[in-house]
């Protein structure tokens, strides 16, 4: 029902036409209570709503040959188009009922949005941390830790990157890795999660979104899309990065939101790969991560193991830099302040710092499984 001023034809409230807005401040109040109540949501949503939203994406955008966030921002055009077509000045309205009406407008766009982002996945940046849920014993690592990690990973690295399977020391290209790259790491993704004790549910897509450079240009490699179900990475990378970006990014899309807990899973999905390409590459994405730690606390130790690499780790190391540098910053700093806000709104304290955390989760796990440099 339309309330009207009597002087105007302009709605002064209606409630129907606000739904979106009740939605957004309903799903921001549970995100508060969902952080004080990790088990909760633990069960009730990442192993309960979440699984059956997974399967209505995967119904819905799994079999197309593209990313779906095309199908995505096609729809969103042609919504606001559509309205801005039908709407019509209202009349005999003052200045600030305007304003009032175009702020409630907004504010309900905006909290569709919202309890969009919350029910189809953000509730499980407040599940159940990985490491108690694995019982896994997360120390900091100090100087002599990482020292003593960054020396196993490198010479797991070396090993790998010298034996047969690679037929040279030339930079490695895009023939190097399985062509059904997207499968094989989201089967082993899904096998790993399995054995530790998560449901690896759904046909989580792994795409490359174009044009080159889209992610690259704004510092970073990938994203994942609540609002699609997918995860993207940017064909700009070097064809080396792509199998850890990408297990990154589908480890999203199978529940979860800490960025240092997405890039252990990435880490354990292509050791376990079984494909020596994969292995390597997903090595070197957590090595890169491990040398800009120990650089810092070390450099000159740091340096000295660096002159040291083989040949091939080298050129891929400096093709993966020429890749990148192909496609600076449009405005540099920007992503990260932007992306560690964003972080730390979800209960992730320490923000863009969490992607390190799969350094101490790392050496946690290896600890736990009790496993050697060339295990």
């Amino acid at each position: 029902m339309k309330m009207r001023d009597r002087n105007s034809a302009y709605p002064v409230l209606r409630l129907s036409g606000y739904w979106g807005l009740l939605l957004g401040s309903v799903s921001v109040g549970l995100r508060w209570m969902a952080s004080g109540n990790p088990e909760g949501v633990e069960r009730l949503f990442s192993r309960g709503v979440f699984l059956f939203v997974r399967t209505l994406f995967d119904g819905l955008t799994s079999f197309l040959p593209f990313p779906s966030v095309y199908l995505l921002l096609v729809g969103a055009a042609w919504w606001m188009y559509r309205n801005i077509r039908k709407k019509k000045q209202p009349t005999g309205a003052s200045g600030w009922r305007l304003l009032g009406h175009w702020a409630l407008q907004t504010g309900n766009l905006a909290g569709w949005v919202i309890a969009w982002f919350f029910w189809a996945w953000g509730y499980n940046y407040y599940r159940i941390p990985v490491e108690q849920a694995m019982g896994l014993n997360v120390i900091p690592l100090d100087k002599q830790k990482i020292a003593a990690d960054f020396d196993q990973e490198t010479a797991m690295l070396s090993t790998l990157r010298s034996s047969a399977f690679f037929r040279d020391t030339l930079a490695l290209a895009r023939e190097d890795f399985p062509g059904d790259l997207e499968r094989q790491l989201r089967q082993s993704l899904k096998e790993v999660l399995t054995r530790y004790g998560y449901p690896g549910y759904g046909r989580v897509r792994g795409r490359l979104l174009y044009p080159a450079g889209i992610f690259l240009r704004f510092s970073t490699a990938g994203l994942y899309l609540p609002f699609t179900g997918e995860g993207h990475i940017d064909p700009g990378l070097h064809p080396v990065q792509w199998p850890y970006v990408m297990a990154h990014e589908l480890a999203h899309g199978y529940g979860f939101g800490d960025e240092g807990t997405c890039n252990f899973w990435a880490y354990l999905a292509c050791i376990q790969s079984g494909d020596l390409a994969i292995e390597y590459a997903g090595r070197l994405g957590y090595w890169r991560y491990l040398a800009s730690v120990y650089r810092k606390s070390d450099p000159q130790s740091f340096q000295r193991a660096r002159d040291k690499l083989p040949p091939g780790i080298k050129n891929d190391l400096k093709a993966i830099s020429e890749a990148m540098n192909r496609y600076p910053d449009l405005i540099p700093v920007l992503q990260y302040r932007v992306y560690d806000a964003y972080l730390k709104s979800q209960g992730i304290s320490e923000g863009m710092l969490n992607y390190d955390r799969v350094l101490v989760l790392t050496h946690a796990w290896r600890e736990k499984e009790r496993l050697g440099p060339s295990e």
